[in-house]
């Protein structure tokens, strides 16, 4: 099977939140042709939560169609493209299931490389009107990526993703997510420091906690 971009995603409003923003930008819906990509994520989108959200690490967040269907079948709703926040809605692709440091081009021009995984927080939790919803969301691990943006371009729905480059370490965001293992910990800070692997700023603090769980 091929994959395949199903929708691109940007914010649609601003809603009001109870967080100390006080609003937030997850209300993000699909949008009709060619949409630009840069290094902060697609044109036209914002963050509300800066301090939390976005930046390079953070351009962009993809959640596969197989996750969406899951959740669908769990929770008896649509899930449309854009309800998890996402920006990219996919298919054919391994967005949880994607290997960190994997690089994908999109249509003719852009290509992202895979970070790290989404972490829920009380504001998807509001989004969602789902009693225990992070608990939920995390229990399943099914979270999605982020994405860093090595190319910039413009994308639309209906463009072919390829998997250009795919890591031999084999750790995945969802697996890295779950596990919290101290052994993979290890294995993506050796990378990191021999240059073959560059982690998102996000990871350092929760290393340092995950190596004093296991001391």
């Amino acid at each position: 099977m091929s994959a395949e971009l199903l929708a691109v995603c940007r914010v649609h409003a601003l809603l009001p939140d109870a967080s100390t923003v006080g609003v937030t930008a997850i209300d993000k819906r699909a949008v009709t042709g060619p949409v630009p990509v840069h290094v902060l994520g697609l044109g036209a989108d914002i963050q509300a939560d800066r301090r939390n959200h976005g930046g390079e690490d953070q351009a962009l967040y993809a959640y596969s169609q197989e996750d969406a269907d899951y959740w669908s079948a769990e929770l008896g709703q649509d899930i449309p493209p854009g309800r998890f926040g996402e920006n990219l809605r996919t298919a054919g692709v391994q967005t949880t299931g994607a290997v960190i440091g994997e690089r994908w081009q999109i249509g003719s021009t852009v290509v992202v490389e895979v970070t790290s995984p989404r972490v829920p927080c009380a504001t998807f939790q509001r989004r969602m009107q789902q009693p225990r919803w992070v608990k939920r969301f995390t229990d399943a691990a099914r979270v999605g990526t982020y994405l860093r943006v090595l190319v910039k371009g413009s994308i639309e729905a209906g463009n072919d993703i390829t998997v250009l480059h795919r890591p031999s370490h084999g750790i995945t965001v969802g697996g890295y997510f779950s596990r919290q293992a101290p052994e993979d910990v290890r294995s993506l800070t050796r990378l990191h420091e021999a240059g073959e692997l560059r982690l998102a700023e996000a990871y350092w603090a929760n290393f340092d906690r995950i190596l004093r769980r296991e001391a």
